[in-house]
């Protein structure tokens, strides 16, 4: 048999293959979520240009600590080991260093860029000195983008909120309730707290096109001037609401999503800071509401037990 003929393209480049307009027969698709929660969760893009080097500052910003930390390290031995290989190509360079010997040229770099200088290895060639200025003009601006990159990362603003796990529907005073709650970790405040909820869900227009639209909720309560405690978020699910008459299983069919945003300015820092969660319909549970976690201790004061932060009770009667 003739082997079939290859396409010719550019060697070493791999072309990105267009999207498929429905999913592969017996895949399990999970809708693609605003707030992406995991790296599974991500939505793919093709053909968008992100230039690596062009937003660095952003993307170490955005690292891991533990990758942050790492790539730094990498970065200063891979540093260290150019310089060594560099001082290597002229023999005698470096006085008092074994010939040829790596590990001695590679510590006189890591001497030298850090400007520790011992004094027991130093360059002996015009061509070495030459090195160790460059080394050394290296090293300043190393220490200077890591310090401040490390300082950026550790002193960014965070808000320490707890989000509940689950979203509750039930009664509330006869009427439906959408309800969640959230919780300041931090022993401090946070002022003028505001929380938005958005639905996102898939709709089909008259043209037959396929589009994600949002609606905002409307919130019994927004914002709070200090919010130090618990804070119940409760949105009552009325004519006007884009939940009315909805039930589990259509929330499933439109693919709804909850999203979650709340902001404040802390006190300590006197920055603003955000949070973000987001519920699906198998995290919003029918019927039910949240267990009680204010209290009272034997002498008087105000408590709040988040170990049952999460739990919810069955609602009797009809939802």
């Amino acid at each position: 048999m003739k082997a079939p003929a290859r396409k010719r393209g550019r060697p070493g480049r791999r072309r990105a293959m267009p999207p498929r307009a429905s999913p592969p027969p017996g895949v399990e698709v999970r809708p693609p979520l605003l707030l992406a929660r995991e790296t599974a969760d991500e939505v793919l893009a093709l053909g968008l240009h992100r230039p690596w080097f062009g937003d660095l500052y952003h993307r170490t910003l955005r690292m891991r600590w533990w990758s942050f930390l790492l790539a730094g390290a990498t970065l200063y031995f891979a540093t260290n080991v150019a310089f060594a290989l560099l001082y290597l190509l002229q023999p005698g360079a470096i006085a008092n260093a074994h010939p040829g010997n790596f590990w001695d040229a590679f510590f006189f770099s890591v001497q030298t860029i850090s400007t520790v200088g011992y004094g027991q290895l130093v360059p002996a060639t015009l061509y070495a000195n030459l090195v160790v200025t460059a080394e050394t003009f290296a090293g300043v601006l190393f220490l200077a983008l890591s310090t401040g990159l490390f300082f950026a990362r550790f002193s960014r603003p965070t808000a320490r909120i707890l989000f509940s796990r689950v979203a509750v529907i039930g009664p509330y005073n006869g009427r439906p309730i959408l309800a969640f709650r959230l919780a300041n970790q931090r022993s401090n405040q946070i002022l003028q707290a505001e929380v938005g909820v958005t639905l996102l869900r898939d709709e089909v227009t008259e043209e037959g096109i396929s589009i994600r639209r949002f609606y905002d909720l409307k919130l019994q309560r927004y914002r709070s001037p200090v919010f130090a405690m618990s804070f119940m978020v409760m949105h009552e699910i009325d004519r006007d609401s884009p939940l009315h008459g909805a039930d589990s299983v259509a929330l499933e069919a439109l693919n709804v999503e909850l999203v979650v945003t709340a902001s404040g300015i802390d006190e300590t820092m006197a920055q603003r800071v955000n949070a973000r969660t987001s519920y699906l319909p198998d995290e919003i549970l029918w019927g039910r509401r949240f267990v009680d976690v204010l209290g009272w201790t034997e002498d008087g004061r105000r408590v709040i037990d988040y170990r049952r932060f999460h739990d919810t009770v069955s609602i009797d009667g009809p939802t």
